[in-house]
């Protein structure tokens, strides 16, 4: 059973479901787990899922997009374990699709504050807590121009741009920041995506975060 106190500490942003979840209960056999996600129902399923393979989290039913909770998550965070091992960030809003020119303004608005401004906004308290030996990871899913992928292509490139620029700054000074690209996927999102597609074609997430995580080492 992993320790609270002596274990490494990871840090999984959107972990309630798909990737995310895949790769926290990969990650629980090593690591003691901070989950967040706003799904407080679905965070309680992974976390037995965890502990049902020994391993313990620390559920975080918070919202990313708005900074004072994310501030207090990392200054609780700090309190309490004063590092990061690792952030898996894989919290994303999937608007539905639609012509760039009937996106809805609500959609978009939520793109942007999810995909962009929280994710520049969680860098920068998190950076400190992963320190020069740290890790970040991001997951790319080039939508950028695709048709009918306007809010949501336009809003992932935004937030692997940051990513990017992160990645070379921390080159040389730390944390290691990495980018991947996930093979696709059986999940709820690229459901809605792609109705219809034949889904045994599509990798399971649990296999794809074994094979993901493999890639850090």
């Amino acid at each position: 059973m992993t320790d609270p106190h002596t274990s490494p500490l990871a840090l999984v942003t959107g972990a309630s479901r798909g990737l995310g979840a895949a790769l926290a209960e990969a990650l629980a056999p090593t690591h003691h787990i901070v989950a967040v996600a706003r799904t407080t129902g679905a965070l309680e399923e992974l976390d037995d899922r965890i502990r049902a393979v020994g391993g313990q989290a620390t559920l975080a039913p918070m919202d990313i997009t708005k900074p004072d909770a994310m501030a207090q998550l990392c200054r609780s965070i700090h309190d309490r374990w004063g590092r990061l091992a690792l952030w898996v960030h894989t919290a994303v809003h999937a608007a539905p699709l639609s012509p760039a020119d009937h996106v809805d303004t609500r959609d978009l608005e939520r793109s942007i504050a999810t995909n962009v401004a929280a994710t520049g906004t969680l860098i920068a308290y998190v950076a400190p807590l992963l320190g020069r030996d740290g890790q970040a990871v991001f997951f790319d899913d080039s939508r950028a121009g695709g048709k009918f992928f306007a809010a949501y292509g336009a809003t992932k490139a935004a937030q692997i741009a940051l990513a990017r620029s992160w990645q070379l700054e921390a080159a040389r000074i730390g944390p290691r920041v990495h980018i991947l690209a996930p093979a696709p996927m059986a999940t709820a999102t690229r459901a809605r995506f792609f109705p219809g597609e034949d889904r045994a074609a599509l990798a399971h997430p649990r296999d794809e975060a074994a094979r993901l995580l493999a890639q850090l080492a």
